[in-house]
């Protein structure tokens, strides 16, 4: 079986990666010269365990290939996927332009029929959308060829893809061909054999069913830290509090951890997607813009705590910033509660020096010399007047702190995702601050 996948960013070469691992021969497309010259040397643009080894074997099998002829790759495959962007446009919709070009492209080049597959997060209504742009083509063409559509939504988490992708816990096709069906059948086989289902279902209910999985996820989040500043009021431990409700079944213990809320590339834009998709359907989504709301400020709490801190007045405090990556195992930092704090340390004259084991690159990228970077967690604190814990890396689990109680200049520690007990830091002569504590 030979599959083309076009966009070689997170979901399309981390699927195309895994496709080929079961045998499938696989063409990522780009057109981005320089990444896929990267991409054939086993260079990997993005940061995600257990990703490099991977592709580099499957280079070396002849399994997977990285062109920017499109043209050529549509040449015999039975099916194409769709991985490009869909950044968020000024109105909070996704920006379909990179979907839709690639349409263009299909239907400009296809010779034989073809299984076009969306990988890429849309709005519902876009695959009638390249359907209908496809057939645009083939009528200027003036050529017959027969092409079907189908949704089919990623679930991939950043820092765990590549299991992700090999061992789903459930795959979501939206197809109303018997033909597509097959072919997709055949293509997942490999990847079932854990148990875990494909569910068929009409390509709307599938565009659906990726936003209102992560519009689920995201209202866990803003929940949890929302329940989080009122125990702060009341004098209540959002770590109890958790445990409590987690252990009910019909709650369950996932993503209900109070921190500085969520970011990457998927939930900020995807909740802004279909708050705007409702909207242009006559409907309000009260719940969804609530947590949106709660998400955005409570990525400034750990700054307000720092200010009321030092009287209001941080002009020249040093801040020691541990992690940039808006979570651990990548380096990912789109929406990065790392960011929102920075821009405010640094609007109130704060310096900041900050240390993060992988998005460094990513942060001089963003930041330039806005900031000064550490070579490792220690040297983000000798005389910092402050720590401020934003992603929970396992290597700032268990510090020394009785080196850091020595290097910095006042012992305060502000742990933006409450993995530090404060019975300890008071022991060992900190003053704690945590989210909901």
């Amino acid at each position: 079986m030979k599959i083309t996948i076009i966009g070689t960013g997170y979901v399309g070469l981390v699927s195309g990666t895994c496709l080929a691992e079961t045998g499938i021969s696989v063409q990522c497309i780009d057109k981005d010269r320089d990444k896929i010259d990267k991409l054939n040397q086993g260079i990997i643009p993005i940061y995600e365990p257990g990703l490099a080894p991977m592709v580099k074997r499957n280079i070396d099998a002849g399994r997977l290939e990285f062109s920017t002829d499109i043209r050529g790759a549509l040449r015999d495959s039975q099916a194409v996927l769709i991985a490009v962007g869909t950044p968020p446009d000024e109105d909070g919709s996704a920006d379909l332009k990179y979907v839709m070009a690639v349409a263009e492209d299909i239907g400009r080049y296809i010779t034989d029929y073809i299984l076009v597959i969306i990988k890429s997060t849309v709005p519902i209504g876009t695959a009638e959308k390249v359907r209908k742009k496809i057939a645009g083509e083939l009528a200027k063409r003036d050529v017959i060829i027969d092409f079907d559509v189908a949704s089919n939504p990623e679930f991939l988490k950043e820092g765990d893809a590549v299991n992700d992708c090999m061992k789903p816990e459930r795959i979501i096709v939206g197809t109303d061909s018997e033909r597509a069906f097959r072919l997709i059948e055949k293509m997942y086989k490999p990847f079932v054999l854990n148990g875990h289902p494909v569910i068929y279902m009409d390509i709307p209910s599938a565009e659906m069913t990726k936003y209102a999985a992560n519009a689920m996820l995201a209202t866990k989040i803003s929940f949890i830290n929302d329940m989080a500043n009122l125990c702060e009021k009341v004098g209540a431990d959002i770590n109890m509090v958790r445990r409590g409700i987690g252990s009910d079944s019909r709650i369950g213990n996932k993503f209900i951890y109070a921190g500085l809320g969520y970011g990457g590339s998927c939930f900020p834009k995807d909740v802004k997607a279909i708050i705007k998709t409702a909207a242009d359907h006559g409907y309000e989504l009260r719940v969804m813009k609530a947590v949106d709301e709660v998400n955005e400020s409570q990525k400034e709490s750990i700054f307000y705590k720092v200010y009321r801190h030092f009287g209001e007045n941080i002009k020249g405090k040093k801040i020691g910033l541990w992690g940039l990556s808006f979570k651990p195992n990548t380096d990912d930092m789109r929406e990065a509660p790392s960011l929102t704090l920075i821009n405010l340390f640094l609007e109130h004259g704060a310096e900041i020096s900050a240390y993060d084991p992988v998005a460094m690159d990513e942060a001089r990228r963003r930041l330039d010399d806005s900031i000064s970077y550490s070579e490792d967690s220690y040297g983000a604190l000798v005389d910092a007047d402050a720590l401020v814990l934003v992603t929970e890396w396992n290597e700032f689990r268990n510090p020394n702190w009785t080196v850091i109680h020595k290097i910095m200049k006042n012992r305060l520690v502000f742990d933006g995702r409450n993995i530090y007990e404060r019975e300890v830091l008071e022991q060992a002569g900190f003053v704690y601050y945590g989210i909901g504590r």
